[in-house]
């Protein structure tokens, strides 16, 4: 059953957690999972799907009661893409369908933004972001005339955080908190 899938990966990763283990740790075991858990493209139900003709769609697919992490499909139209921003927790990105492109941005001594390595994730390859290690890029779907999807897994309900979006070339910093394109009202 499709659901199911998405149900043992849950089960798991929150034993993981449970053992209140590293980051590096997450990144192995919590990575390994991720990996199973995208391996088929025949779990994700239509509904958490769906593109928006402007905009990518970030749906919640399960969030843990205590907070500890959240798990999200990204859902990204041709020509979409996110502005530079942080995360401020652990995260683990997993490409289901499609192809996605992730700009690294490094802050400069005179405060802006610069563009550094970019990576290009096809479907079944698991990316990770921290801010033990690097937390600032821009993500944008790498298919020009198709839709791509990612499930992200974020150490903390990534809907419910404070973050930053940022500048290029001036740095400056916008506090937002991103929700989900399926929350209730």
């Amino acid at each position: 059953m499709q659901e199911d899938k998405l149900f043992t990966f849950v089960q798991a990763l929150t034993l993981l957690v449970d053992e209140q283990v590293s980051e590096e740790i997450i990144f192995t075991k919590g990575k390994a999972l991720l990996e199973t858990l995208i391996s088929d493209d025949d779990w994700l139900p239509d509904e958490f799907c769906k593109t928006h003709p402007e905009y990518y769609q970030q749906y919640l697919l399960f969030s843990d009661p205590l907070d500890r992490f959240s798990v999200v499909s990204f859902v990204w139209g041709p020509g979409q893409k996110t502005p530079i921003h942080n995360h401020t927790v652990w995260g683990m990105v997993g490409q289901l369908r499609g192809e996605e492109k992730e700009t690294a941005y490094h802050l400069q001594k005179d405060g802006n933004y610069q563009a550094g390595e970019v990576s290009i994730f096809q479907a079944g390859q698991v990316a990770m972001v921290s801010p033990n290690t690097h937390d600032v890029h821009v993500v944008e779907n790498n298919m020009s005339d198709k839709s791509s999807i990612s499930i992200h897994v974020y150490g903390g309900n990534i809907g419910k955080i404070k973050r930053a979006v940022f500048h290029p070339e001036t740095g400056a910093k916008k506090l937002f908190v991103s929700g989900y394109a399926n929350a209730l009202p």
